[in-house]
């Protein structure tokens, strides 16, 4: 029997709308067909506001999990949070054509601003979310504003092998246990929210397709990017060197401002990230590019 007919959908859609409790009441939610399929998104704030569009980790991710920052980051602009095609969520992939490249996530991303009438948008995203909004960046900068990268991965640095081996551990047979494990791992045993651990519980075994994976951009191609970009990084993250990416990108990146989140993991992001993050966010969206607010951890 396949894992798609013995797969709990009911219990993590359940999970799911859950944690979507926490949004602000005035959420309303959309889905978007593109040529890998149906899109889902989770939107807030004003019709009229400036748009931010935010695409979750990979994995047990899912746009669900930006609740924490959703109410600050709402009341100017007109919130999209993205669930990924072919990733746990309540979108749902094509049968016939499934997303295997770089150029394919962008034909994904220009069909999805299309579907919601952006002919522009400012862009975040966490963990392998800010990889791929990175990666439209440099391949459509014209319809990029702002760029946020919430601790992103392979996006400046590698990622260290210890953190590889143990979410390898963890994909090659994920359970609900296997995946608490490996986040008490990674966090250092930091309290969660039962229900987006719960969400994160669910998600496991849910039946996902391969993702696009790649290379880190080119530093010719960063070095060319004369965008804004918001750098904010987990102090306590497993992920990789937080030193190492803020040095990276700082080197690489003409327009970057960076900052380190204290006492937050990689995967503690973005649903238990500090209120100093959402306020980050906001100054450096609304603001000139040299106002976001200075933190003790800011890097210049």
């Amino acid at each position: 029997m396949s894992a798609r007919r013995t797969y709990d959908m009911d219990g993590f859609l359940a999970a799911y709308d859950k944690v979507m409790t926490k949004w602000p009441t005035s959420r309303g939610a959309a889905t978007v067909p593109t040529p890998f399929g149906a899109t889902h998104v989770n939107m807030c704030g004003p019709a009229d506001g400036p748009p931010l569009l935010l695409l979750p980790g990979g994995g047990s991710a899912t746009s669900a999990s930006w609740y924490r920052q959703a109410a600050e980051l709402s009341r100017v602009h007109r919130l999209y949070a993205v669930d990924l095609i072919g990733a746990p969520g309540r979108s749902a992939p094509a049968p016939d054509r499934q997303a295997r490249t770089v150029a394919d996530l962008t034909t994904w991303l220009d069909a999805l601003l299309k579907g919601l009438g952006l002919a522009e948008t400012d862009l975040g995203g966490h963990s392998y979310g800010a990889w791929i909004a990175l990666h439209y960046a440099l391949r459509a900068p014209h319809r990029v504003r702002h760029l946020v990268l919430l601790d992103p991965t392979q996006c400046f640095t590698a990622i260290k092998s210890s953190y590889g081996s143990h979410a390898l551990r963890m994909l090659l047979r994920p359970t609900p246990r296997r995946v608490r494990t490996f986040l008490e791992w990674e966090t250092g045993g930091a309290p969660f929210d039962p229900d987006w651990l719960a969400l994160q519980e669910a998600a496991a075994g849910f039946p996902s397709l391969r993702p696009v994976v790649g290379p880190r951009p080119r530093p010719k191609a960063l070095r060319r990017l004369n965008l804004p970009v918001l750098l904010l990084l987990a102090a306590n993250s497993r992920t990789h060197n937080p030193a190492k990416v803020a040095a990276a990108a700082e080197t690489l990146l003409p327009h970057v401002t960076t900052a380190t989140l204290p006492h937050v993991s990689h995967h503690a992001l973005p649903h238990a990230a500090p209120a100093e993050s959402s306020r980050l966010i906001t100054g450096f969206l609304t603001g000139p590019a040299d106002s976001v607010p200075p933190t003790p951890t800011t890097h210049s």
